[in-house]
């Protein structure tokens, strides 16, 4: 089966990363904005709000003392653009291979777009194996290089790449990968671009060593005590979980569901998901 002709290699990459940055910056200037607007709008009023006896650095400490400034919407809509630190993000795990058009599919139309969004209130763990087979815990990779197994080479490098740089830091070079046309050849750019720090030849030396037999052994014990087992790839968890409405609607609209699963919703980009109730913030 032929991949889809929407993967846009490095540049999409490149383009969500800056549309994330964006984002973050944006969000603190509305926060600013939204605080100046009230500001000058008292300055203009022939009835100005009566000043009180906290300095502004003190406004948003507290609900009463929001109260008795009279800027507790302006503190709430603050609060909006923040995630909550006192509550766990949304762990997403994704069981995947690395050429499966489906797989590739749905780490760059939803798990990747999201995650350049709501990254403060979503943590993903990437475990890159799927439906290989390992017969036993000895077995070599000589065969990783040959073309009769490129979907094996994948899987490892990308296992090494999370390894040694670490989930946060490897999701946009695997994203990288699998928004280009060849996975396996955009492999060294797509390092050189995202991790210049890492070299290939230390990749390329982890995929063809002990470290990488090891590191796809324990993606195949992970993938194999799920638990129901899975059926099918990319196979999701939502905080270890699987069930079939969360898959479904994750296909639909990822950033939706993160925003349900994240329990206090008064994150910025969540309350813009629903603008019936955008101005419902919860006070934490």
């Amino acid at each position: 089966m032929s991949c889809p002709s929407f993967y846009g290699g490095a540049a999409s990459a490149l383009l969500f990363l800056s549309l994330s940055s964006v984002i973050m910056k944006l969000s603190g200037l509305l926060a600013v904005l939204f605080l100046l607007c009230d500001n000058l709008t008292g300055l203009g009023s022939s009835h100005p709000k009566p000043a009180c006896r906290y300095p502004p650095s003190q406004w948003c400490r507290s609900l009463e003392i929001a109260v008795e400034c009279k800027v507790q919407k302006q503190c709430m809509e603050v609060r909006a653009l923040q995630p909550n630190l006192r509550v766990p993000p949304v762990s997403i795990t994704l069981y995947y291979e690395s050429l499966s058009p489906a797989c590739r599919a749905f780490i760059t139309q939803q798990l990747f777009p999201t995650w350049t969004m709501l990254q403060h209130i979503m943590a993903v763990t990437l475990i890159p194996y799927g439906n290989a087979e390992v017969l036993t815990t000895d077995w070599f990779l000589q065969d990783v290089s040959s073309p009769a197994s490129p979907e094996c080479r994948g899987n490892v490098i990308e296992a090494c790449i999370i390894h040694l740089t670490g989930h946060s830091l490897a999701f946009p070079i695997i994203h990288c990968m699998e928004s280009s046309i060849d996975v396996l050849s955009a492999a060294e750019s797509c390092i050189q671009m995202f991790s210049p720090s890492l070299s290939w030849s230390t990749v390329d030396s982890c995929v063809r060593g002990s470290l990488g037999k090891q590191l796809m052994h324990d993606n195949a014990v992970m993938t194999r005590a799920l638990n129901p087992a899975h059926r099918h790839i990319p196979w999701v968890t939502f905080n270890g979980e699987y069930t079939k409405e969360n898959e479904d609607q994750a296909w639909s609209s990822l950033v939706q569901l993160v925003c349900q699963l994240y329990r206090v919703r008064t994150y910025f980009v969540c309350a813009m998901q629903d603008l019936k109730n955008a101005q419902v913030y919860q006070y934490c």
